[in-house]
C-alpha cells in the first residue's frame, strides 16, 4: 500500500491494558498465555452457506458495511441516510449502488467510531486481517478499499481458509426451527474438517399473535411431513425438530423474548390459545402467556435431549417505526428495556433449575440486574450459567463492569465464557481478542491487589478464554454425523 501522507494505523501491543505497570505487566503475561487458544464460538449468526459454498467474499462494502447494523445505525444517528449506504428498501425504491461511493461515505464518517467497540473491531480487522497500515478516513478511503478488494480475491481469503486461519474449533450458527439445515448436512458430508453446528431457534413459532404465525406453522408442518392442528401435535413437532438439529451437531437452543416471563398453563388454556392463533385472533396477552409456557416446555425438553437453553430477553425490536416500514426488521433500531429475572423465572427455575440435566444460559441488556439478580441466581441454581455481556454491553467497559459485579457472588465458573454473537464472519478474531485482553487486564488487577495469586489468575484466564464456553456447551468431543432417524417424537404434555 502506498502510504502517501496518510496517518499510520498502529495497534499498540498493550492496548486496553491498565496504565499502571504493576497491572499492565501481569495483564500482558496473562494475555500472552491465552491469545493463541482456539476460538469457541457457541452463539452467533454467521450464515452456514458461507462455509458450505466457500465462494470468494464480495467486495469490501458488501462484506463490511451493508450487512452490519452496528455500522449503519451509528451513521444513521448522525444523519447519514440508509439509502446512501445501499441498504435495500422493502418497496424496492432506488438506493446507492456504487460500492466505492458507499465506502467513501463510510470512511468520511469513520471518526464516529472512535472509542467504540465497533471501531476497535474494525481497526483490528483492517490491520491484522487485511494488513492495512494507514488510518481509514476520507483521504485514504479508496486506497484502503482497493487493498481489501485485492486481498478478498486471493484463495487465502476464502471462508474455509479463514476459518482455519482464525483457529476456530467450533462455530455455532442460529437457525429457524423449520430450517432444512441443508448447508449443515452438506458441510458434514463434504469431508471438510471444520466443525459448524446449528442452533435451534423457535421464536417465530411462539409468536402466536403475529400475522405471519400461520405461515410459520405451515413451514413446521412441511418440515415434519404431517398436519399440525393441535397444541399436542405442535409440541411434538418441536421436540422432533430439536432432535433433528442435535443429529447435525446442534448443542443449544436460543430464545429471544422481551420479558423472560415463565408460567405453566393448563391443557384447555393451551388448546384455546392455539385455536385462536389458527383463526388469526390471538391477542398480545395470548402470546405473552404462550411464550411463557413454551419456555417451560423448552426447559423440560432440554432435560431430555441435552440441548443447552439460551435466553436472550430485553430487546424491544424495531423501535423506529419509520425505519421498520421502509427497510424491514433488524435495522439497528432494537432498544433495550428494563428486565426482571427473579420473579419472571421463578416457575421455570423451581421446576427445572435444580435438575443437573439442564443448562440455562441467561443473557441481559440490563446491567442493573448483574449484581442484584443474575449473580445470585447463577450463584445458587445448578442449572444457571450467566452469558457474557451481550450486544450493547459487549464492550471494553461493559465487559469489565460484568466481571466486577458478577464474580464475587457467582464466581467466573458459573459464567458461560465468551461468544462473539456476530453476523460478520471476519470480525470473529477481533471480538475474541478484545475479550481476552479485557479479561486479562481485570485479572491482573486482582493479582495486583492480592485477591488471587498469579497461578490462580492464569487458570482463570484460560477458563474465560476457552474452557468455560467449551464446557458449558459440551463441545469437549466432536459429535460424529449420523442421519436423523425417521421416528417421530412424542411431545407429551407434562
Amino acid at each position: 500500500m502506498k502510504r502517501g501522507n496518510f496517518q499510520p494505523l498502529v495497534l499498540h501491543q498493550d492496548r486496553f491494558f491498565d496504565s499502571d505497570p504493576s497491572i499492565r505487566n501481569v495483564a500482558r503475561a496473562l494475555y500472552d498465555e491465552t491469545r493463541e487458544l482456539p476460538l469457541i464460538c457457541p452463539h452467533g449468526h454467521v450464515d452456514p452457506a458461507l462455509l458450505h459454498e466457500n465462494a470468494p467474499f464480495p467486495e469490501p462494502t458488501a462484506l463490511l458495511i451493508t450487512p452490519d447494523h452496528y455500522i449503519f445505525r451509528m451513521l444513521y444517528s448522525r444523519g447519514v441516510s440508509m439509502e446512501s449506504l445501499g441498504i435495500p428498501t422493502r418497496d424496492g425504491t432506488a438506493v446507492e449502488r456504487d460500492p466505492r461511493s458507499i465506502w467513501q461515505r463510510f470512511a468520511d464518517n469513520y471518526y464516529l467510531f472512535r472509542g467504540t467497540p465497533t471501531g476497535v473491531w474494525l481497526d483490528h480487522e483492517l490491520y491484522d486481517l487485511f494488513e492495512v497500515r494507514v488510518k481509514l478516513d476520507g483521504g485514504s478511503a479508496l486506497v484502503v478499499y482497493d487493498q481489501i478488494a485485492e486481498r478478498l480475491a486471493s484463495p487465502e481469503f476464502r471462508p474455509r481458509a479463514l476459518f482455519d486461519r482464525f483457529n476456530i474449533e467450533v462455530l455455532a450458527t442460529t437457525d429457524k426451527a423449520t430450517d432444512s439445515l441443508s448447508h449443515h448436512r452438506a458441510l458434514r458430508e463434504s469431508g471438510w474438517g471444520g466443525r459448524v453446528v446449528p442452533t435451534f431457534r423457535p421464536d417465530a413459532l411462539l409468536r402466536v399473535a403475529s400475522a405471519h404465525w400461520r405461515d410459520e406453522l405451515a413451514e413446521l408442518s412441511k418440515a415434519c411431513g404431517r398436519t399440525i392442528d393441535t397444541f399436542e401435535s405442535f409440541l411434538g413437532a418441536l421436540a422432533e425438530r430439536r432432535l433433528y438439529f442435535k443429529s447435525l451437531g446442534g448443542a443449544a437452543t436460543d430464545h429471544a423474548v422481551v420479558e423472560p416471563y415463565t408460567t405453566r398453563l393448563l391443557p384447555h388454556e393451551l388448546d384455546a390459545i392455539f385455536a385462536r392463533a389458527a383463526n388469526r385472533s390471538a391477542t398480545e396477552e395470548d402470546q405473552r402467556l404462550f411464550e411463557a409456557h413454551m419456555l417451560m416446555e423448552m426447559a423440560r425438553l432440554s432435560t431430555e435431549d441435552g440441548l443447552v437453553m439460551q435466553l436472550h430477553p430485553g430487546a424491544l425490536r424495531d423501535h423506529n417505526h419509520a425505519v421498520h416500514a421502509r427497510f424491514g426488521m433488524d435495522m439497528g433500531a432494537d432498544i433495550p428495556v428494563a428486565t426482571e429475572y427473579t420473579r419472571n423465572l421463578s416457575a421455570l427455575l423451581n421446576a427445572y433449575g435444580n435438575d443437573p440435566r439442564l443448562t440455562l444460559v441467561l443473557f441481559t441488556l440490563d446491567e442493573t440486574t448483574y449484581a442484584r439478580e443474575l449473580a445470585p441466581l447463577g450463584g445458587h441454581y445448578p442449572a444457571v450459567r450467566l452469558g457474557p455481556p451481550w450486544w450493547f454491553n459487549d464492550s471494553i467497559e461493559g465487559m469489565t463492569r460484568f466481571r466486577q459485579q458478577v464474580t464475587e457472588t457467582a464466581s467466573i465458573y458459573n459464567t458461560a465464557g465468551f461468544n462473539d454473537d456476530t453476523r460478520a464472519f471476519c470480525s470473529i478474531p477481533a471480538r475474541h481478542d478484545l475479550a481476552r485482553r479485557v479479561d486479562a487486564n481485570w485479572l491482573a488487577g486482582l493479582v495486583a491487589r492480592h485477591v488471587v495469586d498469579l497461578d490462580d489468575a492464569r487458570a482463570m484466564a484460560r477458563a474465560l478464554a476457552y474452557e468455560l464456553a467449551r464446557d458449558t456447551y459440551r463441545f469437549g468431543t466432536a459429535a460424529r454425523y449420523s442421519p436423523p432417524a425417521d421416528a417421530r417424537v412424542a411431545g407429551a404434555r407434562r
